[in-house]
């Protein structure tokens, strides 16, 4: 299988601590790659490192055979990498529907080498197709002229994902794509992300905390333990492993 994205020997400190130790990371075109871990066990450090947000202190990455390890997070994201975040990244003064203007304008004139500039915004036709495209996609029509600041936290993340594909990524990186939703809005939010991945034939790589969450999307699961990865691989097989049944699972 090809490989999308590849970190050898990633180490991250902030002063004394090292939270990412020695890391060797693989993922997979078009698999969906849940990593898990106790609280501070180094997640978010591992996105961070990965979308180009944190340097790392040493090591390697590659995405698409390309090295990437000096690129900075927007680089990463022309070279095909979209991210969401534990807390929504949008426009809160702006609607919903400029919300995916900004985006798909961003998109396009980064392709053809434009500083983007709202003076120059005018939304062609094909741009507002995609947005009223993506807006129902998402199922965000109830919501399109609304302030983004305004919506619910779950059409928050709803509109963050909405943005992220605007940018056509490869590869989509969710970060505790549904913390602090209520148990219908993440089984809502496990059916969304299962039908954009096939929608758009991503591959996905998220951190996720909800055990539901994590076995009902992950076709590869990478434990983190204090920066180390303890295991990795199909997800019974990893949820079988003892250690990560004593470490993260609680059980002996």
């Amino acid at each position: 299988m090809t490989q999308i994205m590849q970190a050898r020997a990633m180490c991250k400190s902030y002063g004394p601590v090292r939270v990412l130790e020695n890391v060797d990371f693989e993922l997979d075109e078009g698999e969906a790659h849940v990593v898990i871990g106790p609280n501070g066990a180094g997640k978010t450090t591992l996105f961070r490192c990965l979308s180009g947000e944190t340097r790392i202190d040493s090591g390697t990455i590659t995405l698409s055979g390309s090295d990437v390890t000096a690129l900075e997070g927007w680089q990463r994201v022309k070279s095909g990498i979209g991210r969401s975040f534990q807390v929504a990244r949008i426009f809160g003064g702006m609607s919903a529907f400029e919300n995916l203007i900004i985006a798909i304008e961003t998109r396009e004139r980064n392709k053809n080498g434009l500083r983007f500039s709202l003076r120059h915004l005018a939304p062609r036709k094909a741009v507002l197709e995609e947005a009223e495209r993506l807006i129902g996609e998402l199922g965000l029509e109830h919501t399109s002229d609304d302030a983004a600041e305004n919506l619910s936290h779950g059409d928050k993340k709803r509109l963050e994902l909405a943005m992220s594909l605007a940018l056509k990524p490869k590869l989509l990186m969710l970060d505790e794509p549904t913390a602090g939703m209520s148990p219908s809005d993440r089984a809502e939010a496990v059916r969304l992300i299962s039908q954009v991945r096939d929608t758009y034939g991503l591959t996905l790589l998220l951190t996720e905390h909800d055990m539901e969450v994590v076995f009902g999307l992950a076709t590869r699961l990478t434990v983190l333990h204090q920066g180390v990865i303890i295991a990795s691989g199909q997800p019974e097989e990893v949820r079988a492993d003892s250690r990560v049944r004593e470490v993260y699972l609680g059980q002996h």
